[in-house]
């Protein structure tokens, strides 16, 4: 699809298009007029909309008709807070789970601290959100920074669930990206979607420049208490300098902690203002008001009436068997050793 016509600096035509097919889609190329009419085997052919024809589709129920406006309705951006891919994903989605989405799709920039209790699966709101995001167009570059021990299991479940993968970087996948790219590249710009540990970031001398000049749609920062500031006035930490930096890389900022707050205002002022700096006024002194647009904090009892409608109870009956003779006989052995009770039914014998 041609979407500009410009000259080159000796007149020639420079055409750039955009591509629609299964394998081009997306891509943008640009197309010197003169060198394709040169080469006479491919040329280069123009398809103007006033030219096109209408065809009569004579498939029984209009099936290539009907692929077409499917095809053409799957590509077209919704606009509202409505959630339309993210509940179809390989789990039982709670209503509770989608609340975070929904709230954050009714912002103008996605920034929102998610710190559901744990159990109640901030990965799973987490992946709901960024699913919505790829859907409209907004995910196409996306950084999760996680400490190291979750680095494998939020990298299965945006796989195995959302079907979203996570190229794993650490110190030597770095190190083998830069070897491979010119040294005037950024090594964050190899990989699209990419996790990595927080304390392989927090490296200013290493990696600074590198994430000072890098982008991303979307940037996912797990167990976020790790890199709140601690105490009032005292000096941030290393880990807490990188989410400062890495806040301004993105206009798609998620927090996730199940214990975002350590008692400390200035502490959780400093999250909130990851999320938005012009939220609070004086780190020691705000409310409730100032920041509930921030962040979705919910209990197991705040959500127990979607748990109880989707997760039964369960019933305990006990059962009693008898146990035969070297089964009884090795539990007298117990017994003797007092690690064992002998419980006789009815019946006399030993029950297990």
């Amino acid at each position: 699809m041609v979407k500009s016509v410009a000259l080159s600096s000796d007149g020639d035509r420079i055409i750039e298009a955009v591509g629609v097919s299964e394998f081009l889609r997306g891509r943008r190329i640009r197309f010197l007029e003169e060198l394709e009419k040169k080469d006479r085997k491919r040329g280069l052919q123009v398809l103007k909309p006033e030219e096109t024809h209408l065809v009569i589709d004579e498939t029984s129920g209009y099936v290539r008709s009907l692929l077409f406006v499917e095809a053409n309705l799957k590509q077209t951006i919704p606009e509202d807070g409505r959630i339309y891919w993210g509940h179809k994903a390989a789990m039982d989605a709670l209503n509770y789970q989608l609340i975070p989405a929904t709230k954050a799709l009714q912002m103008p920039r996605q920034r929102l601290l998610i710190a559901d209790a744990v159990g109640l699966g901030k990965t799973l709101e987490c992946g709901i959100l960024v699913t919505e995001l790829i859907g409209r167009g907004k995910g196409r570059r996306i950084l999760v920074v996680t400490t190291k021990s979750m680095m494998g299991q939020f990298q299965k479940e945006f796989w195995l669930r959302f079907t979203i993968p996570l190229v794993r970087l650490d110190s030597g996948e770095i190190q083998r990206v830069r070897s491979r790219l010119p040294g005037n590249h950024n090594p964050f710009h190899y990989y699209d979607r990419t996790i990595i540990s927080i304390d392989t970031l927090k490296q200013d001398r290493e990696y600074r420049s590198y994430l000072e000049q890098a982008h991303w749609d979307i940037i996912i920062i797990d167990e976020a208490h790790n890199v709140a500031r601690r105490g009032k006035g005292q000096s941030a930490s290393q880990r807490a300098k990188l989410a400062e930096r890495l806040a301004t890389r993105s206009d798609t900022l998620i927090l996730l902690s199940a214990t975002p707050h350590d008692g400390k205002p200035e502490s959780f002022a400093s999250l909130m203002n990851m999320l938005d700096p012009t939220a609070i006024a004086n780190e020691s002194n705000y409310t409730k008001n100032d920041i509930h647009d921030l962040y979705l904090r919910r209990f197991k009892k705040d959500v127990l009436r979607d748990l109880n409608q989707s997760i039964p109870e369960r019933n305990v009956e006990p059962v009693e068997a008898i146990a035969s003779p070297p089964e009884e006989a090795v539990f007298r052995k117990l017994h003797d050793l007092h690690l064992v009770s002998i419980d006789r039914g009815k019946s006399g014998r030993t029950a297990i």
